[in-house]
């Protein structure tokens, strides 16, 4: 007897999980197992699914970068991290970080570092920087971020 079953059918569970917000093929095949239907009727629900045009990890990777980059910039590297952790491929997360070219990492990067630089300006320059570059680095970018930004000294005050 299967357990755990709150909606009527297994593609009611799939559309009741997809309401909160968009998800990858694999997030909604493991909540259906999770809510013990079989196989079969997890593959159909997921086929259906995405002829529906509801499941489409390629568009969700290329929302998820375009929202994640607006509202708080990370690097190319946490992107990634992130949109393994929505059990992605790593063919579509490549796909998708394809328009995150090195000048869009570089150009959110020095948002990141003017936004932190602002906020820390009463702070002595030492520890204003290490704060900056510490804020950089917890966002992903790396040393060779920094080292652009350096050229910016002026805007910065770094």
């Amino acid at each position: 007897m299967k357990k755990n079953r709150l909606a009527s059918s297994p593609m009611d569970a799939a559309l009741d999980y997809l309401s909160d917000r968009a998800r990858t093929v694999r997030e909604v095949e493991e909540k259906l197992d999770s809510l013990n239907y079989g196989e079969y009727e997890v593959n159909q629900v997921i086929s259906r699914l995405i002829e529906l045009k509801y499941l489409d990890d390629e568009k969700y990777a290329a929302d998820f970068i375009a929202t994640r980059l607006a509202t708080k910039p990370i690097s190319r590297k946490k992107l990634w991290t992130q949109l393994y952790a929505h059990k992605l491929s790593k063919d579509v997360i490549n796909a998708a970080l394809e328009a995150v070219t090195p000048e869009t990492e570089q150009e959110n990067a020095l948002a990141v570092a003017k936004k932190f630089d602002a906020q820390f300006a009463s702070l002595e320059e030492h520890e204003r920087k290490q704060r900056v570059t510490r804020r950089l680095m917890g966002r992903g970018f790396g040393s060779v971020s920094y080292t652009h930004l350096r050229a910016h000294e002026t805007e910065l005050h770094l």
